[in-house]
C-alpha cells in the first residue's frame, strides 16, 4: 500500500508542470546576460570607433593638405597633426580621452596599392612586401595615420576592458580597435592653356636649374604634325583634351584666344588629345592685337583683349579703324622696329633651348634710343629676361619709345601682363614614348611661358617664348594664383 502511495507521488511529481519557467529561466539567464553584455560591448566599440575614425580622417586630411611638394612640407604636416585639432574619444578605458600623439602614428608615403583589399601597416609597408614610406618632402604625397590602441604598459585610445567576461571561454577581457586612414594631396592647375610641351631637358632637375634664375631660357616649340604613329621629341608640342571632354579645332582655338581657359589640369595625368589639330596661331596671336578677321575675335573689343604691350618688331596700318592690321616692316624700315630677339645661338632648331643671353642693348636702342637702362637693369637685374623687360615697358609709359607703339593699336582695350603667357604640362615624352593622341600621361611639372613673338601659322606653326616660372618646390611661387590644391580620403 505504502510503495503504491510513493509510486502515485512519483507519478504526480513527474507530471507537474509548475515551476518549471523558473528552471527554464535559471538555465538561461547566463547566456541572455552574456548576450547583453556582449551587445553592450559591440556597442561601446562601434562608438569607439566611429570616434576613432573621425579623428584619423581628420588627422590625415590636415597633413595631407600640407604635402606640396616643398622642402617644409613634413615640417608643415606635422605642426597641422600635432597642433591644429583636437578630438576626444568616448568609451575608452580611460573614458572621455582625448586623442594625442602617443595614440596615433603618422607615416608619410610616396604612394598608396592600386588595390585597396592590400593592406598597410603603420609603417606603410603593404601585404605584397612594398614599403611606400618616404621622408623626403618632395616625393610623398599621402599621409597613413593609425590609431596604437596601446602600448607594453599603457592603454591608448582604441583600448578597453570588455565587460562580457570572455575569458571565461578562453577570450581576452580587452578589445583593441586600430582604424586607419590614408589622405591624398592633389595638385591641379585653373584656367590653364590645354597645351603640353615634351621636356627640352634632360631631366625635371635640369628645367628646374635652367628656369631659376634672372635671365630665362628661349625655346622654339613645333607642333608634332607627323601622324599618330610619330614620336614626339623634346622641343615638340601638343594639345590635352579638356576635362570636360574633347573639343572641335575652333573650340580649342577659342581656349588659346580666352583670358580664362575654362579646363583644369592635374599634376597626376593629363590626357592628349586624339586626332590631328590644325595651327592655333589665330588664338594666340590675339594676345598680339593681331585678329583673324574670320575669325569671331573682333567682333567684340572686349572678347579676347590684347595684351597691353605688343611690340613684335611690326608696322601698324589703319590704327583705331575696323581694317587696322599689322605688317613686316619693309627694308627702309627694318632699322626701327625690333621684336624681342632670340638668344644667342638659338632658335635654329626645335627643342634647343638657349641660354637666356640675349641682345638686350640693341633692343633697347632701337625700340627706346638713348634712354637710360638704369632702371630696367636695376628692376630685371644685369642680364634681364624677355618678360622683365616687357612688363618694365608696360609700367614705364613715358618711357622714351622709337617708331613702334608699345600698346595695342587696333583693339585697345587690354587685359593684365600675365595676358602673353601660356600655362603649359611638361611632359616627358622619350620616357613615356609619346606617339599621339589618347594618351594618359604624368605631368613633371607645370610651367608658364612667355610668348615672345607671334605665332606663325600652317604648315610649321612654330611658337618662340621664354621659360618663366615652374610649379615645383624651385619655382617663384607665380603659379600658385592658378593651384588648386585639394586633400582627400583614399583610405
Amino acid at each position: 500500500m505504502e510503495s503504491r502511495v510513493m509510486l502515485g507521488t512519483i507519478r504526480e511529481f513527474w507530471r507537474d508542470q509548475r515551476g518549471v519557467a523558473m528552471i527554464l529561466v535559471s538555465i538561461m539567464l547566463p547566456v541572455l546576460v552574456g548576450f547583453a553584455l556582449l551587445a553592450i560591448d559591440m556597442s561601446r566599440a562601434n562608438g569607439l570607433h566611429s570616434d576613432l575614425q573621425k579623428g584619423v580622417d581628420a588627422l590625415s586630411l590636415a597633413a595631407a593638405a600640407e604635402l606640396d611638394g616643398n622642402p617644409d612640407a613634413i615640417t608643415r604636416a606635422n605642426r597641422a597633426f600635432t597642433n591644429l585639432l583636437a578630438n576626444e574619444t568616448l568609451f575608452s578605458t580611460a573614458g572621455k580621452h582625448p586623442i594625442a600623439t602617443t595614440d596615433v602614428t603618422i607615416t608619410y608615403l610616396t604612394g598608396i596599392p592600386a588595390n585597396d583589399n592590400i593592406k598597410l601597416t603603420a609603417a606603410g609597408l603593404d601585404s605584397n612586401g612594398v614599403n611606400w614610406a618616404s621622408t623626403d618632402p618632395k616625393l610623398v604625397k599621402f599621409a597613413e595615420v593609425t590609431v596604437d590602441a596601446s602600448s607594453t604598459t599603457v592603454d591608448g585610445a582604441g583600448a578597453f576592458a570588455t565587460i562580457f567576461p570572455a575569458s571565461f571561454i578562453g577570450g581576452g577581457d580587452r578589445m583593441d580597435l586600430r582604424p586607419q586612414a590614408v589622405a591624398g594631396f592633389t595638385n591641379a592647375l585653373c584656367q590653364f592653356t590645354p597645351m603640353f610641351i615634351c621636356n627640352p631637358y634632360t631631366s625635371l632637375g635640369a628645367l628646374q636649374t635652367a628656369v631659376s634664375g634672372t635671365s630665362k631660357p628661349m625655346i622654339l616649340l613645333k607642333e608634332q604634325t607627323g601622324g599618330n604613329n610619330a614620336q614626339y621629341l623634346p622641343g615638340n608640342y601638343g594639345f590635352l583634351s579638356s576635362p570636360e571632354g574633347d573639343k572641335s579645332t575652333a573650340t580649342l582655338t577659342e581656349m588659346f584666344a580666352v583670358t580664362n581657359p575654362p579646363a583644369c589640369y592635374g599634376q597626376n595625368g593629363v590626357t592628349t588629345r586624339p586626332g590631328n589639330i590644325p595651327p592655333v596661331n589665330n588664338g594666340i596671336n590675339t594676345r598680339f592685337d593681331i585678329y583673324d578677321n574670320s575669325g569671331p575675335y573682333k567682333t567684340d573689343p572686349k572678347v579676347n583683349p590684347p595684351a597691353p604691350n605688343v611690340r613684335k618688331g611690326m608696322v601698324v596700318s589703319n590704327a583705331g579703324k575696323n581694317n587696322c592690321s599689322y605688317s613686316a616692316p619693309n627694308s627702309g624700315q627694318a632699322n626701327n622696329y625690333m621684336a624681342l630677339p632670340h638668344d644667342t645661338g638659338c632658335c635654329a632648331q626645335a627643342g634647343v633651348p638657349g641660354n637666356g643671353i640675349w641682345n638686350f642693348s640693341g633692343y633697347w636702342s632701337v625700340n627706346h634710343g638713348n634712354a637710360s637702362t638704369s632702371g630696367v637693369l636695376t628692376a630685371c637685374g644685369a642680364n634681364p629676361s624677355r618678360y622683365c623687360v616687357y612688363k618694365y615697358e608696360i609700367n614705364n609709359p613715358t618711357l622714351k619709345s622709337g617708331q613702334e607703339k608699345t600698346a595695342p593699336q587696333c583693339n585697345t582695350t587690354t587685359q593684365s601682363a600675365d595676358r602673353r603667357l601660356l600655362y603649359v604640362a611638361i611632359v616627358d615624352c622619350v620616357n613615356n614614348t609619346v606617339k599621339g593622341g589618347n594618351q594618359t600621361l604624368p605631368v613633371q611639372a607645370f610651367a608658364s611661358m612667355f610668348v615672345t613673338e607671334p605665332a606663325g601659322g600652317p604648315p610649321d606653326a612654330n611658337i618662340y617664348a621664354e621659360f618663366e616660372d615652374i610649379s615645383t618646390s624651385v619655382g617663384q611661387g607665380t603659379l600658385k594664383k592658378l593651384q588648386r590644391n585639394e586633400a582627400q580620403l583614399y583610405r
